[in-house]
C-alpha cells in the first residue's frame, strides 16, 4: 500500500453533523476501490464495523482506510495515468464522540466538511470547522442529500440555486467568524508588539517622537481570499451519497466547454453566480445586462435542470423511454435489463455512477484541493511546533525540523511520528493470529508432503498409516495454540502518522510522553519517566476493522502500530534518530537532537455523565478494574478512577457514551456482568442576597459574620463571607486554565522536583470534575492587572482588594476567593507569592511560634470542595479573614505534651465549619449542571418537542425556521439531571421525526432556597400549611445527600392527618 511518490498521497477526514453521510459517502469511495459492491454502496456502511453502530446507524468511532487511485494527468502535463494513495479516517458526527474527530484531525492535512442540503450548517458543523480551523486543514465543502430537494422539498431548479447559495454563504459566514477573531487576536498582538520595540528604542533614543518616527513596521493584514468555498475554485462537491453521485462546477464546464466554444477556464468562472447566456448573441452577460428579460443563471440551465430531468423521468414519473432518451444523449453504456429494473433507485444510482461518478469527484477535488504531504507539513508542522509564534515564514532550526517541514523519507533522516490515540483490537483479529485461507499450490504442497510422509512410514514400519496419522506442521499447531491461549484478550495498537522518515517492525523506537519538557536533557529527573523504549512488534494499514501488516511505512501515512500497550497511555510521539531506530545500549542524551514533543490532543468536550460501577460477583473486582484501565485508554474522552469512598467511577461525554462504554466492558474489556448506579450528576453551590433572608447569625455583626476557634480556644479567628460579583466571579471561571498555569508555574520556579508534575496532574483531575474549561481571556503575564481592573468595576470593599487575595478554591483554582482582611499585618497576597523574584519572607512570630495560616487555608480548600449542602463544590463565594488570634502560651503548652497535631486538626475543622455557616448565613442556592440543546424539527411535531422540554424542567432559548423547508430548529437549555432518556422520549413523542444535540454548557442558578417554607399569609393561602407543591431545591438535594450517605431530613409519614381514599 506504499505510494510511489510522497507527492502523490493524501490524507484526509470526514467530518461533519450526525446523519449528514459521511459513512455513505465513504461507501462510494471503497466501491470505487472495489472493496465492497458498487450495489451494497450506500446501504452497507462498511465502516461502521461495530454491531451497535450498524443497529442505531451512526458512527461511533472512528476508522481509517487507505485506498488506491488510478488518475490521469491533466491535459497540459504528462497524460500519463498516476497512482494516487489517499488516506481517509471517517469520524462520528455526534457530540458525545467528538474527541474521535480531534484525534483524527490532527493526523491529517485536509476535511472533507459535510453539509446536508435541507438541515444546513447545524451546532456540530461549526464544531468540525472551527476544528479544522485550529488544525490547519485544507477544507473542502461537500452540500450531501441533494436528492432531498427534488424528491422531499420538491424545489424547482431555480428556487434549488437560490437555497445553495444560501446554504454556501451560511458556511462561508462561519469560516469568516474565525478568521475575524484570528484577524483581531494578530492586531493586538502586533500593537503589543509594537509597544514594547517603542518602549526598548526610546529608552536608546531620547526623544519619543524620535523614536516612532524610526518605526517604520506597517501591520500586515492576512488575507482571507483563500478561506472561503466558492463552487468556480474547485472546493465545492454538490453531491447526493446515497444515489453514488456528485460533481463540482469544473465537470460541467468541462462537458460544455466544446458544445457551446468557451474556453474551459472562463466557463468554470461563470458557470455559478449571477451569470446568464444570451440566448439571441449566444453570449455570458451579468445580471446588470438582463434589462428585465426573465432568464435563468447559468447552474441552473445547463446544470440543476439535467439533473432535475433524470430524476423526474426516473423517479418522480417514471418515463422508459426518456430515461432511454437521457441514456443515449450522455453516451452512458448501461445493460437493457439495468434500464427494465423496476427498482428505480438501482437504475437512477447506476445512470448517475457512470455520469457523475462521486468517487471520481470526490478524489480528483482531494487531489487538487489538498496539499500532499511535503507541502501541507511545511505549512502545518511550524504551527504545531511553536503555536504561540505567528510569523508566517518560520525556517527550520535543525536537521530534526528540515525532516519534518519536508516529509523526509530517506534512510538517514529522523523518525519522528505522532500517536494521537490509542485502540484495542481483540487477538484473535490481528493478521498473524487469523486463520489464512490456504491456496490452491498450499494445498498442493500440503498433500504431497503428506503423500511423503506416509511413503517414508511404511519404508520404517512395513504397514501403511492412515491419512489420519500425518504429523502436523509445527507451525499449524503453534498457530492452534496462540488462537487458543490469546483468544479472549484485546491487544492495544497505536494510531499514528509518520511524519519524516521510515519505521520499520522490529526497530527501536523513544516514545515521548506529553509531559516531556524538551528544553531541558533527556536524562533529567523531570523527563526520565516520560521518554520511554519501545520495540515495534508490528506495523499495520488500517482498512476499517481489517489490519493488513507491513514491514516499513514510509513519511505522509497513517498506519497501526503494536509494542506501545503499557508504556503509551493516550498520545505520544515516537522519535529514533534514523530508520535503523536506536541502539540497544543507545544513551537517551545521544538522541537528545532527534527527540521532540509535538504534544497532547485538545479536548472539546468535557465529560460530565458519571457512574459508580461494580461488578455483580464480588470476586469478578480485579477484571473490572483491569477492564476500566483498558477502556480509558481505548477511548480518548473516558475518565476513570477511584473516589475516596472506594467506588470505581467512569466519566463519558453524555447518555450515548456511556451506553457504548458499559458495553464494551461486559463484552470486551472486563468479560464480566457490571452494575451501573444512577448517573452521578454535578452540582455547585452558592449564596445568593435574597429579600426575605433569616437574621445573621450573630447579632450587631455583618452579615455572614462567623467566629469560630479551636479546642481551647488556642486559636480564635472570624471570618465573613459574601457572595463574589459576578463581573468578577465570569472573570475567574473564564481563566481557570490561566489560574492554573500561573501557580504551576510559580511552584516550578522555586521546585524543580517532582512536587511540579504533580500539580499538573492535580488540575487536569479539577478539570474532568465537571468544570467547563473556556478559552482564557487574558494570558498568565497580565491575569492579575485584569482582575484587578475587574475588582475597581465591582467597586466597594472589593477596589485594591487583589494584593489581599490569600488564595482560591476549589483545588487552588476555582470561583471562590479566601481574602487576608486582617488590619495591622502585611496581608499573605498570593500574587506576591507566585511573582518571579518573590523570596519568602521572615514572619512576625517567633521562631518557637507556630504559623496557622497555612491550616486556616487547608479548612477553607476543603470547606469550597465540599459545601454545606450537599458536599458538592462551592462556587461565587468570598471569605474575608478579619482576625486570627493564637495564645502563644497555650500552644507551647500543647507541644510540650505532644498534642499540637489536635490543635492544628481542630483549626482546620473550625475554619471549615465556619465557612460553611457563613454561606448558610446568606440564601443557600443550587446551581445545576445545564445541557444546551439543539432539535431540529418539522412543524407537525414541535407542540410535541415543546411538551417534552417543558416536562424536563428546560426552557426554550430561540426557534428559528430554515427559510425554504419546513423545519425549525429550535435552541433549548436542559438540566443535566432531568436529561437522562431525554433523546429516546423525544424520538418516541415524533416518531423519530425529531433527535436532539445536547452539549454540556456550564451551571446555571436554580433561584429556588432549598430550606424555604411557605411563612407569609399569602404563602399559606396558595399552598396551604404542608406546601403540597415539592421543593425541586431540597429535591435536587436530598438525592444527593441520600446518594453519598449523608443524614436526610424527611419524614416517613408525610400529613399523617390528611384524609387517606383508597382508589378503585
Amino acid at each position: 500500500m506504499e505510494a510511489p511518490d510522497p507527492a502523490n498521497v493524501r490524507i484526509i477526514t470526514t467530518l461533519g453533523h450526525v446523519d449528514h453521510g459521511k459513512t455513505t459517502l465513504m461507501d462510494a469511495l471503497l466501491a470505487a476501490n472495489n472493496i465492497i459492491s458498487h450495489r451494497m454502496a450506500g446501504k452497507l456502511r462498511f465502516l461502521d464495523s461495530r454491531e451497535d453502530e450498524q443497529e442505531r446507524g451512526i458512527t461511533m468511532e472512528s476508522s481509517a482506510v487507505s485506498l488506491k487511485f488510478q488518475v490521469m494527468g491533466r491535459p497540459d502535463e504528462e497524460r500519463s495515468p498516476k497512482t494516487y494513495v489517499v488516506n481517509m479516517i471517517d469520524t462520528p458526527g455526534h457530540v458525545d464522540f467528538s474527541s474521535e474527530v480531534s484525534t483524527a484531525s490532527r493526523l491529517c492535512d485536509g476535511a472533507l466538511v459535510l453539509v446536508d442540503v435541507v438541515e444546513g450548517v447545524c451546532t456540530q458543523t461549526i464544531a468540525v470547522l472551527r476544528q479544522a480551523w485550529q488544525d490547519n486543514l485544507r477544507p473542502i465543502l461537500v452540500i450531501n442529500k441533494m436528492d432531498r430537494l427534488i424528491t422531499e422539498l420538491k424545489l424547482v431548479p431555480t428556487e434549488a440555486y437560490q437555497h445553495l447559495s444560501r446554504l454556501i454563504e451560511q458556511v462561508n459566514a462561519v469560516m469568516g467568524s474565525f478568521f475575524a477573531s484570528e484577524l483581531m487576536e494578530d492586531d493586538l498582538r502586533w500593537r503589543e508588539e509594537r509597544d514594547r520595540r517603542l518602549a526598548e528604542k526610546k529608552e536608546r533614543l531620547a526623544d519619543e517622537a524620535e523614536a516612532s518616527i524610526n518605526d517604520t513596521d506597517d501591520f500586515k493584514e492576512k488575507d482571507d481570499e483563500d478561506i472561503y468555498f466558492a463552487p468556480e475554485r474547485g472546493n465545492v462537491v454538490f453531491a447526493s451519497a446515497i444515489d453514488c453521485w456528485g460533481f463540482r462546477v469544473g465537470n460541467f464546464a468541462q462537458l460544455y466547454s466544446a458544445k457551446l466554444g468557451f474556453k474551459e477556464a472562463n466557463l468554470r468562472r461563470v458557470l455559478w453566480g449571477d451569470f446568464y447566456l444570451d440566448p439571441k448573441t449566444k453570449k455570458v452577460i451579468s445580471q446588470k445586462h438582463l434589462r428585465g428579460r426573465t432568464l435563468k443563471p447559468l447552474f441552473v440551465q445547463f446544470v440543476l435542470e439535467n439533473i432535475w430531468a433524470v430524476y423526474d423521468a426516473v423517479v418522480m414519473n417514471p418515463n422508459t423511454e426518456k430515461v432511454t432518451k437521457i441514456v443515449t444523449a450522455l453516451n452512458l453504456k448501461i445493460l437493457p435489463r439495468d434500464l427494465r429494473s423496476k427498482d428505480s433507485r438501482q437504475l437512477l444510482s447506476t445512470i448517475f455512477t457512470q455520469w457523475l461518478s462521486l468517487s471520481t469527484c470526490i478524489i480528483q477535488a482531494t487531489i487538487d484541493v489538498v496539499p500532499s504531504p511535503p507541502v501541507a507539513q511545511a505549512i502545518r508542522i511550524p504551527k504545531m511546533l511553536y503555536p504561540n509564534v505567528f510569523d508566517k515564514n518560520i525556517q527550520p532550526k535543525n536537521k530534526l525540523e528540515q525532516d519534518l517541514f519536508t516529509s523526509n523519507s530517506a534512510p538517514n533522516a529522523v523518525v519522528v511520528a505522532y500517536v494521537s490515540k490509542m485502540f484495542a483490537v481483540a487477538a484473535k483479529e490481528l493478521p498473524e493470529n487469523k486463520k489464512r485461507v490456504a491456496t490452491a499450490d498450499e494445498l498442493r504442497q500440503r498433500a504431497r508432503d503428506a503423500k511423503e510422509a506416509r511413503d517414508n512410514s511404511v519404508l520404517v514400519s512395513g504397514t501403511p498409516d492412515s491419512p489420519r496419522a500425518a504429523p502436523e506442521s509445527p507451525c499449524s499447531m503453534a498457530l492452534g495454540e496462540v488462537l487458543d491461549v490469546s483468544e479472549e484478550s484485546e491487544i492495544i495498537l497505536g494510531f499514528a502518522r509518520l511524519y519524516s522518515g521510515t519505521i520499520s517492525t522490529g526497530t527501536t523506537i523513544y516514545c515521548v510522553l506529553p509531559k516531556y519538557n524538551t528544553s531541558l536533557p533527556p536524562n533529567h529527573a523531570h523527563n526520565v519517566a516520560h521518554l520511554i523504549p519501545a520495540k515495534v512488534e508490528g506495523l499495520y494499514v488500517m482498512m476499517g476493522r481489517e489490519l493488513i501488516p507491513v514491514d516499513s511505512v514510509r513519511a505522509g501515512n497513517t498506519f497501526a502500530i503494536r509494542g506501545l500497550g503499557g508504556k503509551v497511555y493516550r498520545n505520544a510521539t515516537l522519535c529514533a534518530p534514523q530508520s535503523a531506530g536506536v541502539l540497544e545500549c543507545a544513551d537517551p542524551v545521544q538522541a537528545h537532537d532527534s527527540l521532540i514533543n509535538i504534544g497532547g490532543v485538545i479536548r472539546t468536550v468535557s465529560p460530565i455523565v458519571r457512574v459508580a460501577l461494580e461488578p455483580v460477583v464480588p470476586s469478578d473486582m480485579p477484571k473490572l478494574v483491569a477492564g476500566m484501565k483498558l477502556l480509558a485508554q481505548a477511548d480518548p474522552c473516558v475518565e476513570t478512577f477511584q473516589q475516596q469512598t472506594g467506588e470505581h467511577v467512569i466519566l463519558t461525554a453524555g447518555e450515548l457514551h456511556l451506553e457504548r462504554c458499559l458495553k464494551d466492558l461486559r463484552e470486551r474489556f472486563a468479560r464480566v456482568e457490571i452494575q451501573a448506579s444512577k448517573p452521578i450528576v454535578p452540582f455547585r453551590e452558592t449564596a445568593v442576597k435574597a429579600q426575605d433572608m433569616a437574621p445573621s447569625k450573630i447579632p450587631n455583626a455583618a452579615r455572614g459574620t462567623i467566629k469560630g476557634a479551636s479546642t481551647q480556644n488556642l486559636v480564635t479567628f472570624s471570618i465573613r463571607s459574601a457572595p463574589v460579583p459576578s463581573i468578577i466571579l465570569q472573570f475567574l471561571l473564564h481563566n481557570l486554565t490561566t489560574l492554573r498555569a500561573l501557580q504551576r508555574d510559580g511552584q516550578t520556579s522555586r521546585d524543580t522536583s517532582s512536587n511540579s508534575i504533580d500539580i499538573v496532574s492535580e488540575s487536569e483531575l479539577v478539570g474532568v470534575q465537571g468544570d467547563v474549561l473556556h478559552t482564557p481571556s487574558v494570558k498568565a503575564d497580565q491575569f492579575w492587572n485584569a482582575l484587578e481592573e475587574k475588582c475597581n468595576e465591582a467597586g466597594g470593599e472589593w477596589v485594591d482588594i487583589c494584593d489581599k487575595i490569600w488564595s482560591f478554591g476549589p483545588h487552588h483554582a476555582g470561583g471562590c476567593i479566601l481574602i487576608d482582611y486582617r488590619k495591622d499585618m502585611t496581608p499573605l497576597s498570593l500574587r506576591h507569592r507566585l511573582s518571579r523574584n518573590f523570596l519568602a519572607q521572615p514572619t512576625n512570630t517567633s521562631s518557637n511560634d507556630v504559623d496557622f495560616t497555612g491550616y486556616v487555608e487547608t479548612g477553607f480548600q476543603l470547606a469550597m470542595f465540599q459545601g454545606p449542602l450537599c458536599a458538592e463544590p462551592v462556587e461565587g463565594m468570598a471569605y474575608f479573614v478579619e482576625s486570627i488570634d493564637v495564645d502563644a502560651d497555650g500552644v507551647q503548652k500543647e507541644i510540650v505534651q505532644n498534642r499540637l497535631s489536635q490543635v492544628t486538626g481542630s483549626v482546620i475543622s473550625a475554619v471549615r465549619d465556619a465557612c460553611r455557616n457563613g454561606l448558610l448565613d446568606w440564601s443557600p442556592r443550587l446551581m445545576l449542571a445545564i445541557y444546551s440543546c439543539d432539535i431540529q424539527a418539522s412543524t407537525d411535531v414541535l407542540g410535541k418537542v415543546y411538551g417534552v422540554v417543558a416536562k424536563r424542567r428546560g426552557r426554550i432559548v430561540a426557534e428559528e425556521m430554515k427559510e425554504g423547508t419546513t423545519f425549525f430548529t429550535v435552541s433549548a437549555l436542559l438540566p443535566v439531571v432531568e436529561s437522562f432518556g431525554f433523546a429516546d422520549e423525544i424520538r418516541k413523542r415524533t416518531s423519530g421525526a425529531a433527535s436532539p444535540q445536547l452539549i454540556f454548557s456550564g451551571y446555571e442558578l436554580l433561584d429556588q432556597d432549598p430550606f424555604w417554607i411557605p411563612t407569609t399569609e399569602e404563602e399559606l393561602e396558595d399552598l396551604g400549611e404542608k406546601a403540597d407543591r415539592d421543593n425541586i431545591a431540597k429535591g435536587y438535594m436530598d438525592s444527593v445527600r441520600e446518594r453519598k450517605g449523608m443524614f436526610v431530613d424527611r419524614k416517613i409519614v408525610q400529613f399523617a392527618e390528611k384524609q387517606r381514599t383508597l382508589k378503585r
